[in-house]
């Protein structure tokens, strides 16, 4: 009789004990789905980093925004000056047109740079181009030491009041029969730069260097402090 008892006590002991084991289960799984569905999907999260704009950011990486769109503040008026720290280059920017045969007509004056006003203006989507003589009979003109450039190297440029960050990513030299009119001009997704100028060795049959220097730059932001 007592074993039928102390039987019976155990097995209702234990199916209490599964029910409350089950109870706190269930309380657990409710809670983590009210957590899930309160917390911002991983595209929200990153939204909120993209409007706030800040280098505190985990979108940002050494200065430079690591994921697309990015937000920056859209520059605004014509470009006017354009300064290479590296290289001692301050200049006026003139603005340059295509001559009768669709080429790139070169700045009048070679002490300053210009930039081709039909196309990219410098710091909107795409590729912008900015030209200057490499010398002249005078000697070095604005652009003679544009083929020494580097990789990171700063190129700036002034619009709307506002200077405008590049940096180098590469500088590469073409015959100038063989310009690679599809990578230089194409879209880019961002904001980009061609510096271009004459190089390599100087045809005198034609008073003309045989090559064209092309350097590629990207526009940085944020922007380093002045």
């Amino acid at each position: 009789m007592y074993g039928y008892r102390r039987r019976w006590r155990r097995a209702t002991y234990r199916r209490f004990e599964i029910a409350a084991w089950l109870g706190a289960v269930a309380v657990i799984i409710a809670v983590a789905a009210v957590v899930v569905q309160q917390a911002p999907p991983a595209g929200a999260r990153v939204e909120a980093g993209i409007r706030a704009g800040t280098e505190a950011s985990p979108l940002y990486e050494g200065g430079a925004c690591v994921f697309d769109p990015c937000v920056q503040p859209i520059p605004s008026g014509a470009p006017t000056r354009l300064r290479i720290p590296s290289i001692g280059v301050e200049t006026a920017l003139q603005v340059l047109a295509l001559d009768s045969q669709g080429k790139l007509q070169p700045p009048k004056a070679y002490e300053q740079a210009g930039w081709y006003g039909k196309g990219v203006v410098p710091g909107d989507v795409g590729p912008a181009v900015v030209a200057g003589h490499v010398d002249s009979r005078n000697g070095p003109a604005v652009f003679f030491y544009l083929h020494t450039l580097r990789h990171g190297d700063v190129v700036e440029i002034q619009r709307g009041g506002d200077w405008i960050t590049f940096r180098v990513t590469t500088v590469e030299r073409y015959p100038k029969d063989q310009f690679p009119k599809d990578k230089v001009y194409r879209p880019t997704p961002g904001a980009e730069l061609r510096l271009i100028t004459c190089g390599g060795d100087f045809d005198r049959s034609v008073l003309s260097y045989r090559d064209n220097i092309v350097v590629f730059a990207i526009m940085v932001w944020p922007r380093p402090a002045p």
